[in-house]
């Protein structure tokens, strides 16, 4: 029988060890007598693609003289055998490379999700239905071994490419026994224990735990917390009562127990026309988020929190005897500017020429802030304890002016389902700078539509409208479907 080489492609991103992976799996070929090859295509950074490492070994016959054999440098599609994606994404786009074929290829991929620049960046909901990848990944391979191994590797205190090389040797589709994997994480001499942790978790697998029992809720600490979550369960139906709860916490931990408590205020008064739970809860939900508008002040204090610098250590892998650096680049616009300082002030220098060019000038070219230094530090808390005075800036006045107007319009609406999709239409406002500008203007042209049509305007045509403003940037979506209202009032 003619040797053939066995041909591994595996899909990681930066940071996931995707070339110790290769190099482990060349170092098993290697002093198990078979040649091996490796070459890798990097990927690009911010997450729209990976680095290809490509992978082929050649059996050799023991003893006697032998010809080199010539092994390829990239893998082509329909000619792989084994593939091995750090994420479902990556395993789908081995699928959409014809690299994953279902006469041949067997697919070993973590289920988990690390969401692509795309993802993040569309204006509305952005995400791939992972069930869907899910579906394709598995119809396309001849077999498929997948679950979520991330979570395996933080639970070993390992990384995700020691329970791929677990996973890959448990699959049975190399011709090496378990010894002779665990005995290539030794001769690698770093990270031996923690690696042969992550390895044994791939190897075995998830396994099946018994739920935890249900647990109650934790109670405030603080008096005025346990008050105002009282009010929730005296007041409010049972449907919007845990949004409620999130509310709160959302908005004192933003600003204080006085704005949480104004918030349940706003709720209570726009629901007295309509009792609808839908409503109920949808209204809770959008209201807090409007309530808590990302400003300098918000940014700034969610950079410096504690909590922030554990988990991009976490994140990096960082140790205790690694030196981390954080680079913030802040490049705030003069209306960032303005929005901050006290109301008067802040409109004052907003409509005077010669003050917005003198600021431009001063914040035009932006400035790098290392979070984790003492200088930068303090440059970000001195921003962040503005918190204190926000309610007396300019962005805080307009923002409170546009929420208080959308309250009275949801208020007045003719039914409980126009009512809803009004409340909806905040989606679009989110963000800060140019994107909340944006997403304001977009909500701005749809209320004047609402506006326009009163009590004859559909609530599918509004959530119609909304849907289409959260397609594109743009606005060439809106546009089309604006044009068509028009069009059906006409007529």
């Amino acid at each position: 029988m003619v040797a053939t080489p066995i041909k591994i492609a595996i899909l990681a991103m930066g940071g996931e060890g995707g070339g110790v992976l290769a190099d482990w799996i060349v170092d098993l070929a290697e002093y198990n007598g078979f040649c091996a090859q490796m070459t890798s295509v990097p990927g690009v950074a911010q997450r729209t693609g990976a680095t290809i490492y490509y992978v082929e070994l050649f059996p050799v016959a023991p003893g006697g003289e032998r010809d080199e054999p010539v092994l390829a440098l990239m893998p082509l599609p329909g000619d792989v055998d084994i593939v091995v994606a750090s994420e479902l994404m990556e395993a789908a786009r081995a699928v959409q490379r014809g690299l994953v074929t279902p006469d041949r290829t067997t697919l070993v991929c973590s289920t988990h999700r690390v969401y692509a620049i795309a993802e993040r960046i569309a204006p509305g909901d952005g995400r791939v239905d992972a069930t869907s990848l899910l579906g394709h990944a598995q119809a396309a391979a001849r077999r498929f071994v997948g679950f979520d191994m991330a979570q395996l590797a933080h639970a070993s205190g390992s990384v995700i490419s020691a329970v791929l090389f677990g996973a890959l040797a448990a699959a049975g589709v190399l011709p090496f026994a378990r010894a002779q994997f665990e005995a290539t994480i030794e001769r690698g001499g770093i990270g031996v224990a923690s690696s042969r942790g992550g390895f044994a978790a791939g190897f075995d697998g998830p396994r099946a735990e018994a739920p935890a029992p249900p647990t109650a809720p934790v109670a405030p600490r603080d008096a005025r917390g346990r008050a105002l979550v009282a009010r929730i369960d005296n007041r409010h139906p049972a449907a919007a009562r845990a949004l409620l709860v999130e509310g709160v916490r959302r908005l004192v931990d933003y600003q204080d127990f006085d704005y949480a408590t104004l918030y349940l205020d706003r709720v209570e008064r726009a629901m007295q026309r309509h009792a609808d739970d839908g409503l109920h809860a949808e209204l809770a939900r959008h209201l807090a988020l409007w309530m808590s508008y990302e400003d300098t002040i918000r940014v700034a204090d969610l950079k410096t929190r504690d909590t922030r610098l554990r988990r991009v250590r976490d994140e990096v892998d960082a140790r205790d005897r690694h030196v981390l650096a954080i680079h913030e680049y802040l490049h705030p616009r003069v209306e960032e500017v303005g929005d901050t300082l006290p109301a008067g002030l802040g409109a004052w220098l907003l409509r005077t020429a010669w003050a917005r060019r003198l600021v431009e000038r001063l914040v035009s070219r932006g400035r790098v802030v290392r979070t984790n230094s003492v200088r930068g530090y303090l440059l970000l808390s001195a921003i962040a304890g503005l918190r204190r005075w926000r309610r007396g800036t300019l962005r805080y006045r307009v923002e409170n002016e546009r929420i208080e107007a959308w309250l009275r319009e949801v208020e007045q609406a003719a039914s409980a389902a126009l009512a809803i999709e009004i409340v909806r239409c905040q989606r679009l406002i989110k963000g800060y700078g140019a994107t909340h500008e944006r997403g304001w203007g977009s909500f701005q042209r749809i209320r004047g539509a609402w506006q326009r049509a009163g009590r004859d305007l559909a609530p599918a045509t509004l959530r119609a409208l909304a849907e289409a403003a959260l397609a594109d940037e743009e606005g060439g979506c809106l546009d089309e479907a604006l044009a068509g209202v028009v069009r059906s009032d006409r007529s």
